[in-house]
């Protein structure tokens, strides 16, 4: 509504309109939520009352953020610019979490909302009781500026302070149309999860890039297939398949949470990180909703579950499982028979099979339907034993009475990323996601990276001219740390990654490791933040392909370790072993080792800066002409130049100045 307007109104009338639109009764709604409401509307009205500039301005209470989850307080859209404010009634000094989270909604509608490209968008926190003071006006380009701090009787002199300063655009905002423009927003996969559990659909989350209909196609294709198969009494195995961040573990997570929610359906996964973040960020939002913190972390285990313990304990019992879906993730990774039965010799449940066959049999033993949905990704495969789409296709050759769904699968040099021909299957090209959606604005990265460890330099320099990829080289740590702490605003997460095997990189101060089996410390690592130093935008641990595989960070810095050099005959994977390089041996174990540096080169959403070590020639470990060679490649490869930065600001954790 135009501010005019609103202030026509009777605040008891806006209140309530807030209350209609949330579904909630004005006599019977929540008390604080309503005072909270009332609280802003009586702030607003007092700034905006003399201010005869804002009359024509628009006035948006509770937006809508659903990449966030959340809704913002006020959204005032001027002529020249957005502001943005969040109120904390009755705070009497401002917080670092509220400046983040004020900064974070500006940066939001700044990537993701059509209305607001293009003009200065000014978060403001409003800390009602907190005492004035001066402070420097930042620069107001276009884009999110940093945030500014005032107190209720602070405001309406920063809003007109901040008018008189907005540069005069050469075509005004349409503040009428601002509310209806498109906003098309990327999820995060732990914002993903949190918004999937809170019971919004798939559709929810795919409103951005070209192919967003593809996700939402998937999600119903996998939806009438388990329905069909429930209905029909059957086994069946559905595979979807697809690129690094195209949103395989989001339509996962929609079947759980959604599909298969009627029936019994659970996550499973191997990758312990992933069980551990997922479960610890569900339980944090149920716990904030009232849930008792035990009873939420219960239902967490219940819906996320590490696969080697569903595998044991049904192993082990002969029972039926309660679930008739599961999700299983990175399917790819599951363990061939020789490895299973190697692995699990001395241990209390001793496995005889394949875990694709095990699964298999496990979920067999239901009476009627029973599903199990394979998310497959391409060049994942980083552990010994691994065996791949191949070893599914092997054990249901085995198990003719299951049916199998699947997109068609391109031939590939390595057999474990191809579902067989000769295996019958009903083939829907829904179940195949081609589109990355974890690097925001450059769905080509996947097949930059892809030509990069092929080694075709040529063809990736080729692709990089014409598509975006965000990938910055350089050749200096403190340069790389200061390129990520500049990046890290509002709730944007930073981190590093390595690969476990890139050992030397202790010698360059970078020996700790992010410990993926230690639940606690890796929450902590991937939701808490600095000042925390055990999180990830400390930039002191590093996360390792283990660590990271499934998961993301906004800006990644990846440290570029000596197990995979370049050579006469391309990328040379390397074991360190006592005090010197060894070469890989086996086509599966170099495979892997290549396909780490595939993990850790798609985890960023934004962007990723590669440091290359420089090496010392007096270290026969840290070759510097193997590392030479390596930054050559890659910048011959497309990969930007760090560009020379101002220094970036130390991470405050003292008390901002107010307006």
């Amino acid at each position: 509504m135009r501010v005019a307007d609103f202030l026509a109104l009777h605040p008891d009338a806006v209140v309530a309109r807030l209350a209609a639109e949330e579904k909630q009764s004005f006599r019977r709604g929540e008390p604080q939520q309503l005072r909270a409401w009332r609280e802003t509307v009586d702030l607003l009205r007092t700034a905006l009352a003399g201010l005869d500039e804002a009359a024509e301005w628009a006035l948006h209470l509770e937006f809508r953020l659903r990449r966030l989850g959340k809704r913002l307080d006020a959204v005032l859209a001027t002529a020249r610019g957005v502001f943005v404010l969040e109120v904390k009634a009755g705070a009497t000094r401002v917080e670092l979490a509220d400046l983040r989270q004020v900064e974070d909604y500006a940066l939001d509608l700044q990537d993701f909302h059509a209305g607001s490209r293009g003009f200065p968008i000014v978060p403001i926190l409003v800390a009602t009781e907190a005492r004035p003071a001066s402070a420097a006006t930042p620069l107001l380009l276009a884009g999110a500026t940093p945030p500014l701090a005032t107190s209720a009787d602070g405001l309406a002199g920063l809003l007109r302070h901040l008018w008189a300063a907005l540069p005069q655009p050469a075509a005004p905002l349409d503040v009428t149309a601002w509310g209806d423009a498109p906003y098309r927003p990327v999820p995060g996969i732990v914002e993903a999860a949190r918004s999937l559990y809170a019971r919004n659909g798939v559709e929810e989350l795919a409103e951005a890039l070209a192919d967003r209909d593809s996700l939402t196609a998937t999600q119903a294709a996998i939806g009438k297939a388990i329905r069909d198969s429930m209905a029909a009494g059957q086994k069946m195995a559905l595979f979807v398949t697809g690129i690094p961040g195209a949103g395989k573990t989001l339509c996962g997570l929609d079947v759980v949470f959604g599909a298969g929610r009627g029936v019994g359906a659970t996550f499973l996964t191997g990758n312990p990180t992933l069980v551990h973040v997922f479960r610890e960020a569900l339980a944090r939002d149920a716990t904030e909703g009232g849930m008792p913190a035990r009873d939420a972390r219960q239902r967490m285990e219940a819906a996320i579950q590490a696969l080697p313990r569903f595998r044991d304990t049904h192993v082990q019992a002969g029972d039926v499982p309660p679930e008739r879906v599961i999700v299983v993730d990175e399917a790819q990774r599951v363990w061939n028979q020789a490895h299973a039965v190697r692995k699990s010799r001395d241990r209390d449940v001793a496995l005889s099979d394949s875990e694709p066959a095990l699964l298999l049999d496990i979920m067999a033993r239901h009476e009627g339907g029973a599903a199990i949905v394979c998310l497959v990704g391409g060049g994942q495969e980083i552990h010994d034993g691994e065996g791949g789409i191949l070893e599914w296709a092997q054990a249901l050759r085995d198990r003719p009475s299951w049916r199998v769904l699947a997109a068609e699968t391109p031939g590939h040099a390595d057999a474990r990323r191809t579902l067989p021909s000769s295996l019958p299957a009903e083939r829907d090209p829904r179940l195949h996601l081609a589109v990355a959606r974890r690097t925001l604005r450059a769905p080509a990265l996947p097949e930059w990276v892809d030509l990069v460890l092929d080694g075709n330099a040529a063809r990736a320099r080729r692709l990089a001219d014409a598509e975006t990829i965000p990938i910055f080289l350089t050749r200096d740590l403190d340069a790389m740390r200061a390129a990520l702490r500049a990046r890290a605003r509002g709730l944007r997460r930073v981190g590093l990654v390595a690969s476990s095997g890139a050992k030397r990189l202790r010698a360059d101060g970078l020996g700790v490791e992010l410990p993926h089996m230690d639940a606690n410390a890796v929450a902590r690592w991937f939701l808490d933040r600095w000042p925390d130093v055990r999180a990830s935008d400390a930039l002191e641990t590093v996360a390792t392909e283990f660590s990271c595989q499934g998961l993301e960070l906004d800006h990644v810095g990846l440290c570029w370790g000596g197990d995979l050099v370049r050579g006469p005959g391309g990328w040379r994977p390397r074991r360190f072993a006592g005090t010197a390089w060894q070469r890989v041996a086996g086509i599966e174990a170099a495979a892997n080792r290549i396909n780490t540096y595939r993990v850790l080169l798609t985890r960023a959403r934004y962007e990723t800066v590669v440091w290359v070590p420089r090496g010392d020639k007096a270290d026969a470990t840290r070759n510097p002409a193997e590392l030479d060679a390596i930054a050559a490649f890659l910048s011959a490869a497309g990969a930007s130049d760090l560009s020379p930065t101002h220094p970036a600001p130390a991470m405050d954790t003292q008390t901002p100045a107010l307006l």
